[in-house]
């Protein structure tokens, strides 16, 4: 039988599986987004810390992640780990693996949103008796994401789309459910194309909520506009060559 036609049968048969494979995705997904997310926060305010002995080596491995491929750091964490005596399950390295990847480009946007929140803010804040922290978290953090939150939105995207990547060390996500078919039923057509397919409407999906979130916000129904991309109004939508290269 020619491995490139179409079997609509077959295509339902397989569905179940690849669902349950999309359902790891989203998992590996989406815990991946809220560590990064939280680590983004972490590598921005050391890559602006005061004192260099905090400020060099968070922007040495900003720079170290950002300039190297992500297929690289997975193999280095999943294969070099083990030689020095730390044997992580596989899963749990994908998701370190994409966590700080998509953290160090989080990292510039966090930043880009801390500096828009002027500095009176502050001076207010301790004028009132806050603490730094308190300031940093009660008053500055809530005013740096509100507008670069759209921005956050497609970097969740974008590492939705990366998780591909992680069946090269046989994490049994969507795509390596689709080869694991493949391989039994020597049928690629409909477990790829179905994929393919699964990627495309989930991505469209969270396009769609991601531009109600835009809209939301540029028509201040927040109190202001926070619509990102002006100079009042907070940092720029990332720029080209700002998006993750896997």
């Amino acid at each position: 039988m020619s491995g490139l036609d179409w079997n609509s049968a077959f295509a339902l048969e397989i569905l179940p599986r690849l669902l349950q494979g999309t359902m790891w995705t989203l998992i590996t997904t989406l815990a991946s987004f809220a560590v990064a997310a939280v680590l983004g926060i972490v590598f921005a305010v050391l890559c602006d810390a005061p004192r260099a002995i905090a400020r060099w080596p968070a922007r040495a491995l900003v720079d170290f992640i950002r300039g190297t491929p992500i297929l690289i750091q997975l193999y280095l964490l999943y294969f070099s780990l083990p030689a020095i005596g730390l044997t992580l399950p596989a899963l749990l390295v994908g998701i370190l693996t994409l966590s700080i990847h998509y953290a160090c480009y989080m990292c510039d946007t966090y930043r880009a949103g801390l500096s828009a929140v002027p500095k009176g803010q502050r001076e207010a804040a301790h004028s009132l008796g806050l603490r730094r922290r308190q300031t940093f978290f009660m008053i500055v953090l809530p005013q740096a994401i509100r507008p670069i939150i759209p921005m956050l939105g497609n970097y969740l995207i974008f590492l939705f789309k990366e998780t591909p990547l992680l069946s090269a060390v046989a994490i049994i996500e969507l795509l390596q459910t689709a080869k694991l078919i493949g391989s039994e039923t020597f049928r690629y057509t409909e477990p790829f194309t179905l994929v393919g397919l699964i990627f495309l409407v989930l991505s469209l999906a969270a396009s769609w909520v991601l531009r109600k979130l835009e809209a939301r916000y540029a028509t201040g129904r927040y109190g202001r506009s926070t619509s990102p991309g002006t100079a009042n109004e907070g940092p720029r939508a990332p720029t080209r060559n700002a998006q993750p290269q896997a």
